[in-house]
């Protein structure tokens, strides 16, 4: 057997996204007719198509054949240069396969997303939150992350400043804002400020949040110290204006004596006192507790039944309610745990479960979906022994499939504060959407996980340790 091939170009460049074809020439040179079969191989065969995918070639005759190359948009596509090979077979004599080589270089692309974990933290002296930086791109990424805020109200203190992170891999930067001034009684203030993720070359890319500043004393104690001052004015006023005449027993006594110095008259012998009336009837006996009878003609007490508990109602039996009128549909339905109150009713699709403004904290969730293929949640909660002012997972991901009930979090008395907790549907492939209320605060914007994003759960609520959530409202 005998057969040449050429490669045209034998070198081509290709954008991530776009292709490129490069032409495979080959000549049967024996003197038999043969059929040709082709396999593209090595690391570019994923992305490579061969157009036809086999050939008939008479003796000393030519063929054409396309390979198309499409590398996708993604870091799997890594910027350079990469070998590819096709593997020829011929039908007649399949041991006689030839394998030509070329290269196909891949242009770089740069793809950058970055996100605030929480995107609203809370705090009297400092908040912490946490920049989630992604390159989405096939080069290695260089930044620097830097805050800034109007009117230089916060500091900031950025570990690590810099970073440098490989294709398709994401790093956490950990920030500390520190309020310039101090706030000792009021509300709380909101302070916007910006992380910008800063590349040589390019535009920086600004991430938005917001660090809600706590004043140390509430408004209340402000109040009640102002009023206690009023008071303590009012008293010392009124006390020097009608101070009273105070006038000892000696004077009382001297003044008497200048008046008369007749010695007293002897006062009468006191009466004896009389004895008590004589008791005219004794107490009546206590009535017996009557016996009611039977019907049946045989005496004895009639037997009373208690009324049976009706059966709990959890998410679950709610959920699946609403599949039994909407069997096609999406819903989520969920009940909270308030401490010292026990289990609310089950709030299903954007409803309030919980007693917002209340001050009073949830310790656990009770969770059910229809329709979304199951759901996933895990609990945040006080740490009493933390050193960074966050809180805690205390217990791993728990599961549920669709209708059944899903629960996080504990309903013990002593049950730690719930400060969050995070969720998501289908195993991450789905959407879920949330809203929780803070406690001394108000309802947090509704935030939404993006599924194939590299984000495949929604967190409801703050990582700050001394911020619990009072009611949480959940869509799909």
């Amino acid at each position: 057997m005998s057969l040449w091939t050429s490669l045209d170009p034998a070198s081509a460049t290709v954008d991530p996204g776009g292709s490129t074809t490069v032409r495979l020439r080959l000549r049967n040179t024996g003197d038999v007719v043969d059929e040709y079969r082709f396999e593209a191989v090595g690391a570019l065969a994923p992305w490579t198509v061969v157009e036809p995918p086999s050939l008939r070639l008479y003796p000393g005759t030519t063929g054409t054949v396309r390979l198309d190359f499409a590398p996708p948009r993604t870091p799997d596509a890594a910027a350079g240069p990469h070998p590819y090979a096709v593997r020829i077979t011929p039908t007649e004599h399949p041991e006689a396969a030839t394998v030509p080589e070329g290269n196909i270089t891949v242009t770089p692309f740069e793809e950058v997303r970055a996100e605030l974990v929480p995107p609203t933290v809370k705090g009297r002296f400092r908040g912490r939150p946490r920049l989630a930086v992604d390159n989405l791109g096939n080069v290695k990424l260089t930044a620097s992350v830097n805050g800034s805020d109007n009117g230089d109200q916060l500091s900031y203190d950025i570990r690590p400043g810099n970073v440098q992170i490989e294709p398709g891999r994401a790093a956490f930067i950990e920030t500390t804002l520190r309020p310039r001034q101090t706030t000792w009684f009021g509300s709380a203030e909101r302070r916007p400020f910006t992380l910008a993720v800063r590349r040589s070359g390019v535009a920086p890319l600004d991430v938005e949040g917001t660090y809600v500043q706590r004043a140390v004393a509430p408004r209340w104690l402000a109040a009640c110290l102002g009023v206690l001052v009023a008071l303590a004015i009012t008293f010392v006023m009124l006390w020097m204006a009608y101070k009273p005449q105070v006038l000892t027993a000696a004077t009382e006594q001297l003044q008497q004596a200048g008046v008369s110095t007749l010695p007293p008259s002897p006062s009468p012998t006191p009466e004896a006192p009389k004895a008590p009336p004589a008791a005219s009837s004794a107490p009546p006996a206590a009535t017996e507790p009557r016996q009611e009878t039977g019907t049946g003609g045989g005496s004895g007490e009639k037997e009373s039944k208690a009324p049976e508990k009706a059966p709990e109602r959890t998410a679950a039996t709610a959920v699946r309610e609403l599949a039994a009128k909407d069997p096609g549909g999406r819903h989520i339905c969920y009940r909270v745990h308030v401490r010292g109150k026990g289990w609310t009713d089950p709030a299903c699709d954007g409803e309030t479960a919980g007693t917002p403004g209340s001050g009073t904290p949830l310790t656990a969730a009770n969770l059910a979906v229809a329709g979304t293929n199951g759901t996933t949640g895990r609990v945040f909660v006080h740490d009493p022994a933390s050193t960074n002012g966050e809180g805690t997972f205390p217990d791993p991901f728990v599961n549920a499939v669709d209708g059944e009930d899903d629960y996080i979090g504990s309903t013990k008395e002593d049950a730690p504060a719930m400060l969050g907790f995070a969720v998501s549907v289908d195993r991450g492939k789905g959407a879920v959407c949330q809203s929780s209320y803070v406690h001394d605060d108000t309802w947090l914007g509704l935030a939404c996980d993006q599924p194939g994003a590299g984000f495949d759960f929604t967190y409801a609520g703050t990582h700050d340790n001394d911020s619990w959530i009072e009611a949480v409202r959940l869509t799909v």
